[in-house]
């Protein structure tokens, strides 16, 4: 009998199971986004309400991505993002809070 080979994809990165996950793509590109947003504003003291109000936005896209996630590609970028909307999040808070300091 013919044995159908599946290529190799255990070991690789950006494996995936071959279906569209359009909903999950979408979880990744905006937790992306919003957590360059943080993490550059955040750089600049007098941005800390943009900063930290993309940041926590960030951080729940971010984490209902991870909970819905299906390949590992989806995970590894929700966790770049979720890194940098945390990081973007706690500067914003650090240099003024999500309200401007009140």
């Amino acid at each position: 009998m013919a044995q159908v080979l599946r290529p190799n994809t255990t070991g690789s990165l950006f494996a995936t199971d071959g279906k569209a996950h359009p909903v999950q793509d979408t979880f990744l590109a905006v937790t992306l986004v919003l957590g360059v947003t943080a993490f550059v504003t955040a750089m600049f003291h007098n941005l800390h309400l943009i900063s930290s109000w993309t940041g926590l936005v960030g951080i729940f896209t971010g984490a209902y991505g991870q909970y819905i996630s299906v390949t590992t590609r989806e995970r590894f970028g929700l966790i770049l993002g979720l890194g940098a909307s945390a990081i973007g999040f706690f500067l914003g808070m650090a240099h003024g809070g999500l309200f401007g300091g009140l």
